[in-house]
């Protein structure tokens, strides 16, 4: 039977997203920390509960294959951006069509308003039907799906960023650039 490693997700996110400072940990001006401090908050909150190579399994991605950890040259930081310090990408040209699931009940906002990133830094788009239809359930059990017509929003000037192989970010994204089903 396999480690359940959820609670050692979660408790990076608090640290690397949120509230670094809460476990002395200091985020360099791209969101990154050394892996020691980290490890050492992970052992006093868990004790010997995880290991060097939970923490790899995090940050290889969850069961659906999302990636919110990420660590280069022995340093960590959360993906994506949620909080502060800003966590930057290099912008790039999307594919013809992304997808974002939402709630119907956030519909008639997006509809008014796009997409925005509100709290987080950016809003996620995926190449992956399958997965935004996922991630939509989690906060509806009727999501709604919306096609992104990302190549033209680019080519009117949207800045793209990409996260990882499926998932692109943007920090706003106008109403007639959105199919809603």
């Amino acid at each position: 039977m396999s480690k359940n490693i959820v609670p050692l997700s979660k408790f990076l996110a608090v640290m690397l997203r949120h509230h670094p400072e809460d476990f002395g940990i200091t985020l360099d001006e791209f969101g990154f920390t050394s892996l020691d401090p980290v490890w050492q908050a992970i052992e006093n909150k868990f004790d010997n509960r995880y290991n060097h190579q939970d923490v790899l399994d995090v940050v290889a991605g969850d069961k659906q294959g999302k990636k919110r950890y990420e660590i280069v040259h022995g340093k960590i930081r959360a993906m994506y951006g949620h909080s502060a310090p800003e966590v930057s990408y290099p912008p790039i040209e999307p594919p013809d069509l992304l997808y974002h699931g939402t709630s119907p009940q956030a519909e008639g906002k997006i509809k008014a308003e796009g997409l925005q990133s509100l709290g987080r830094q950016y809003v996620h788009l995926t190449t992956n039907i399958e997965l935004a239809t996922t991630v939509a359930v989690r906060h509806a059990s009727q999501p709604v799906l919306l096609i992104i017509r990302a190549k033209e929003a680019y080519q009117a000037g949207i800045v793209f960023y990409q996260a990882e192989t499926e998932h692109y970010l943007v920090k706003h994204l106008p109403p007639k650039f959105i199919e809603f089903s």
